[in-house]
C-alpha cells in the first residue's frame, strides 16, 4: 500500500494507475463504440435511399486512431494533479489531435459531396464534372488554409499579421490572375446557373455549333461546318446565347402564291386545304392559314404551324413532308402556283398620213 502512495511528478502511483486505467477504459469504449455504430449503421444505409447514413458511416470510418488514443489520454489526465504548463501541454495537444481530425473530416465531407454529385450530374451533364472538380480543390485548398491557421494559433504563434499579410498577397495574386480567375467563376456560373449543357446547339453572336467541353477556362463549340470555336467562359457569358435545345416547339411560318387566274370558289378553299395536310403530319400544331394579301403576281396566303420537337432533324422532316403534301394535293385539286410574271401587251397603233 506503501508503493501506491508514493509520489512521482505530483501524484500517487495510486493517480497514475487510476488515470492509465481510464485511459485504457475510455479506449476502449470509444473504439468499441465507432466499430458498433458504423456496423449499425451501415446496415441501414443498406436498406435506405437517404444519404445521411452514409454520410455519418464515412466519416466515422475516417476517425483515426491516434485521435482516439490522444482523446482517451486526455480524459485519463483529468484525475491526475498536474502543474498549469503542464496542463496547458496537454490541452494542446488534444486541441491540435483535434483539428488535424477535423481536416480528416472535412476531407471526407467534400469527397462524399463530390462523388454523390457526380454521380448524379453524369447523366445530366458530363461537363459539370469538371467544374465539381475545380470546385473540390477550391473547397480543400480553403480547407488546408483554415487547418493551418488554427494550428499555428494553438501553437501560440500571432496569426494576425499573417493572415494581413496573406491579405495583401491575395489581392496581388487576384490582380495578376484576374482574368483566369474570372473565367474559373464564370465556369462555376454555368455549372450551376446551366444557360446550356454539353451538347446543346447554341449561337454565340455571329458563331453556332453544339457545346463540346465545358471546362474551367474555355467552351468550346463544334460547328456545322467541322471546325472547333473556343470562347474563354466570362465571354461567353457576356454575349447573347441563344439556346436552341431548349425550344419545346419550332415555329414555322411559310407564304405561297397561286395565280389570279384561280376561280373564287376553289381560292376560298385552299385555307381548309391547308389545314388538313398540316394536321394529317405527326407532331405538328397547326395554328392558322390565312389568304393574306393581293401580291404583285399572286394571291397570297400565310401559313403558321408548329413543328412539337426542338430536334432540327425532325422539323426538316416534317417541313418537307408538308411541302410535299401541299403540291401534291394541289396539283389534284387543279390549283396553280404563282411565280412572278410580267405580262406585256402589244396594240398596234393605226399609221395615219397627214397630208
Amino acid at each position: 500500500m506503501k508503493l501506491l502512495e508514493q509520489t512521482y511528478l505530483g501524484n500517487s502511483i495510486q493517480s497514475w494507475l487510476i488515470a492509465l486505467s481510464l485511459t485504457v477504459f475510455s479506449f476502449i469504449v470509444l473504439l468499441g463504440f465507432k466499430g458498433f455504430i458504423v456496423r449499425k449503421l451501415s446496415k441501414m444505409a443498406a436498406r435506405t435511399e437517404t444519404d445521411i447514413d452514409d454520410f455519418i458511416v464515412e466519416e466515422l470510418k475516417k476517425t483515426k486512431l491516434l485521435f482516439i488514443l490522444i482523446l482517451s489520454a486526455y480524459i485519463g489526465s483529468l484525475v491526475l494533479t498536474l502543474t498549469s504548463h503542464a496542463k496547458s501541454i496537454i490541452e494542446t495537444v488534444a486541441v491540435l489531435s483535434l483539428i488535424i481530425q477535423s481536416a480528416f473530416w472535412g476531407n471526407t465531407a467534400i469527397s462524399f459531396w463530390l462523388k454523390r454529385t457526380m454521380s448524379r450530374r453524369m447523366e445530366q451533364d458530363a461537363a459539370s464534372t469538371t467544374t465539381l472538380t475545380g470546385l473540390s480543390f477550391i473547397l480543400r485548398l480553403s480547407l488546408v488554409v483554415i487547418i493551418i491557421l488554427l494550428v499555428l494559433d494553438n501553437l501560440g504563434i500571432n496569426i494576425t499579421a499573417l493572415v494581413t499579410g496573406l491579405g495583401i498577397g491575395g489581392i496581388a495574386v487576384a490582380l495578376a490572375l484576374q482574368n483566369i480567375l474570372g473565367d474559373l467563376f464564370a465556369s462555376l456560373s454555368i455549372t450551376l446557373d446551366k444557360p446550356f449543357v454539353i451538347g446543346d446547339f447554341i449561337i454565340v453572336n455571329e458563331h453556332r455549333g453544339t457545346v463540346e467541353h465545358i471546362g474551367l477556362k474555355t467552351t468550346r463549340l463544334r460547328s456545322l461546318s467541322g471546325e472547333q470555336i473556343v470562347f474563354s467562359n466570362t465571354d461567353l457569358l457576356n454575349s447573347r446565347i441563344r439556346n436552341f435545345k431548349r425550344m419545346y416547339e419550332r415555329r414555322v411560318e411559310f407564304t405561297l402564291g397561286v395565280v389570279y387566274q384561280t376561280p373564287l370558289e376553289q381560292l376560298s378553299k385552299i385555307s381548309t386545304l391547308l389545314r388538313q395536310i398540316i394536321e394529317s403530319q405527326p407532331n405538328v400544331r397547326y395554328d392558322r392559314a390565312h389568304f393574306k394579301e393581293y401580291g404583285d403576281s399572286s394571291l397570297t396566303f400565310e401559313v403558321v404551324y408548329f413543328v412539337k420537337s426542338p430536334d432540327y432533324n425532325t422539323y426538316m422532316d416534317i417541313q418537307q413532308a408538308i411541302n410535299l403534301e401541299i403540291y401534291r394535293r394541289f396539283q389534284e385539286k387543279g390549283i396553280e402556283f404563282a411565280y412572278p410574271t410580267r405580262t406585256l401587251y402589244l396594240q398596234q397603233i393605226p399609221n395615219t398620213h397627214i397630208d
